[in-house]
């Protein structure tokens, strides 16, 4: 046998279809959420609280998964959430 073939072939993690197909599932949902905020008619504070709040969940979803970074090291996570978080902070209110 030969076992240097195997232990120089890198291991993969393999994630099943059905983690995809649920995060499908609940993006759909989240956005349906979306949309409803405008068919009640919603307004003001409530209105857009609700859409940054089922946007910034979708935004963390697709990033934590399709972009495997729930997989990651905590060190790489952090750097790209504080460096995203710091150049939206800096737009500032006026910005």
């Amino acid at each position: 046998m030969n076992t240097s073939h195997s232990s120089s072939t890198e291991l993969k993690q393999q994630h099943p279809i059905s983690l995809y197909l649920k995060i499908w599932g609940l993006l759909f949902v989240l956005s349906t959420l979306s949309y409803l905020v405008d068919y009640f008619h919603f307004e003001g504070l409530l209105r857009w609280g609700l859409i940054l709040l089922f946007m910034a969940l979708k935004a963390g979803l697709i990033a934590s998964v399709f972009m495997h970074m729930l997989w990651e090291r905590l060190a790489l996570v952090y750097t790209i959430f504080f460096t995203t978080a710091g150049t939206v902070g800096a737009g500032g209110p006026d910005g």
